[in-house]
């Protein structure tokens, strides 16, 4: 209930003050949660080492904080999606190879945008949606209902449809039968059942949902990311559909095909290691 109050203490904000100034509230209130966050701080720090063993604890920390403010900065957008319409995206979004995804439906096996928890990934489904492309999320529902339903009265204002995970497999099949846009987080498996892969050279938990998909269905997976630039605004990309030939053997298929995309995660977290937000254990010997 507290964190819900809080949320819409920070929507008040956000919609009634100019963005640059309700940025510099948020990183304030970072600044100041950092003091305090020591297991997420310790556990920045220690995903931060694995991605870099060779930069200094003050190269490091120099990260940390800008993870914390980047991510102050998220929920601030987060909370103005009310204000968020095409003249917001000319303005402030780079929009590169978005005809990926046309390409994708043209097949009439839909498309499976996979992401990581990089940036501003629930913008990025906005902008999506916004353009016109019929959007589906698959997301984790929180424990509180009232923020649960929050976070999806937000995305559902801007056209994004969401399926919560733990009946996610049935309705998935079904939007990419419908030939439309599903998009997934692949880096964070939340069922302890997904695949173990070597990420940054030390065995970490990824989720099967988009293989799994897109190995049934012959739906192409995409990588996408929204990354935040210099001065605020955005870049939304779009990697190229991930071409890979079925071996027949399933097990073998789903690490494979993850790989692909996992691969594509490291190169982006490498470049934008201020803007990956895993504040929970990542790999399995940390």
């Amino acid at each position: 209930m507290f964190n819900y109050i809080l949320y819409r203490i920070g929507q008040l904000i956000a919609l009634h003050l100019p963005l640059k100034i309700t940025y510099k509230i948020a990183l304030f209130i970072s600044d100041l949660h950092y003091l305090f966050a020591h297991k997420d701080r310790r556990i920045t720090k220690e995903s931060l080492k694995v991605i870099f063993p060779d930069k200094s604890d003050r190269e490091i920390r120099r990260i940390r904080i800008k993870i914390f403010r980047n991510f102050a900065k998220y929920l601030v957008d987060f909370f103005r999606f009310s204000k968020l319409d095409a003249q917001y995206i000319k303005e402030n979004i780079k929009i590169e190879n978005i005809h990926y995804i046309d390409e994708a439906l043209s097949k009439g096996k839909g498309a499976i945008i996979v992401s990581a928890h990089l940036g501003n990934w629930e913008l990025g489904g906005v902008v999506v949606a916004l353009l016109g492309y019929p959007f589906w999320i698959v997301a984790l529902p929180h424990k509180y209902r009232k923020v649960n339903d929050f976070f999806n009265f937000q995305r559902g204002s801007k056209g994004i449809n969401v399926i919560p995970l733990g009946r996610a497999a049935r309705q998935s099949l079904d939007i990419l039968k419908e030939n439309r846009v599903l998009a997934l987080a692949g880096d964070r498996d939340f069922s302890e059942k997904g695949i173990v892969s070597d990420f940054f050279g030390r065995p970490a938990i990824f989720p099967q949902g988009p293989a799994a998909l897109s190995l049934k269905t012959g739906a192409k997976v995409i990588p996408g990311f929204m990354l935040r630039n210099e001065g605020d605004t955005f870049t939304l990309k779009f990697e190229k559909p991930l071409e890979f030939i079925s071996t027949g053997d399933k097990n073998n298929d789903l690490i494979g095909l993850t790989a692909q995309y996992r691969n594509i995660f490291e190169d982006y977290i490498r470049k934008y290691p201020d803007q990956w937000y895993m504040f929970r254990k990542f790999w399995r010997d940390l």
